[in-house]
Formats: C-alpha cells, structure tokens, sequence
C-alpha cells in the first residue's frame, strides 16, 4: 500500500451519490430508464459552458436515493464531449468536501478545471481528472471522478448506521 492511501485523510467517502450516462440523443436513455425501469425524471440541466442537456432521474429513497443522469451533449462537436465514454462519470458522497478538494490536491490528484462549484443538483461539486499529468500524477485513470459535498442529513445518517454491524441473509 502507498503512503497516498494509508495517511489519514481530512474526509469520508459516504456512498454513491449518481452515475451519469450519456448518449448522442438522450430519448432513448429515457426510454429505458424512464418508461422502460420505471425511474422518476426529477429535473432538468443545461450548461452551454459543460455542453450537456440532462434529465436527472432518481432511484431509492432517502440516504439510498442514487441520481442517474442522461445527458447529451448540446453541440456534438464540443468539449466537453458528454456522450464519450457512455458511462461519463460516477459521483461520489463526501462529508468535507473542501477539505478533501485541498488534500487530493496536496496528494497529487489531478483535479479538473472548474475547481468547487454549485452543480445540477444544487449541491457543491468538484471533479476528480480522468488523466494524470506530469505536475499530478494521480488521477481517475479513464473515469471521471465528481465529488459531491453531501448534505447534513446524510452525514447524520452515516453517523448513525456507520458503525452497526452488517447481517447478511444466509439463503
């Protein structure tokens, strides 16, 4: 183990916040994930600057509910190119995000422009780069990588059930 993962870290990942897939034409994203899985479309984002068009859809509930974004690019020929790779990124839960913004950076994780910023959920975000550079070494190694700063209530909840014991079903 590298001395990058065993050093104490100022934050928690607390679970998986959303996945964000993407499509040339996000109607048929919806046809699966809307009318096909049954997920409720809760919203909707634009950014000329992120070049998306998205329908954010949700699944579960509470602490478990998970976003799932179907996004397309809203000029097929600009960057960023939301549609490539399909699964475009995962975000992930934290409980500090400022904190784990400055760390990973300290660390040598390549953070992507854009630094910490209000993102389509209403939640403050910033990305983890999917590539290394030479002055930042770590990275997401082909994935784009947002963490997404959790609210109080799912801290709370973690707290709660973090440290009780796990049953599994034996059938």
């Amino acid at each position: 183990m590298s001395s990058a993962s065993t050093a104490p870290r100022p934050f928690r990942v607390l679970g998986v916040q959303q996945l964000a897939i993407g499509a040339m034409d996000k109607s048929k994203l919806l046809g699966l994930w809307r009318d096909l899985l049954g997920l409720e479309v809760v919203g909707q984002f634009q950014s000329a600057k992120e070049n998306v068009d998205e329908d954010i859809a949700v699944t579960g509930t509470g602490p478990w509910k998970v976003e799932i974004d179907l996004m397309q690019p809203m000029d097929a020929q600009a960057s960023p190119r939301v549609h490539q790779p399909p699964l475009n990124h995962i975000g992930l839960w934290v409980d500090k995000l400022h904190e784990a913004y400055s760390w990973l950076q300290k660390k040598g994780v390549r953070m992507a422009p854009g630094g910490i910023r209000r993102g389509a959920s209403g939640f403050e975000i910033c990305f983890i780069h999917p590539k290394a550079n030479e002055q930042h070494p770590l990275c997401g190694e082909g994935v784009l990588i947002e963490l997404v700063q959790a609210p109080e209530s799912l801290i709370e909840f973690f707290e709660q059930h973090a440290s009780a014991p796990i049953h599994h079903d034996p059938c």
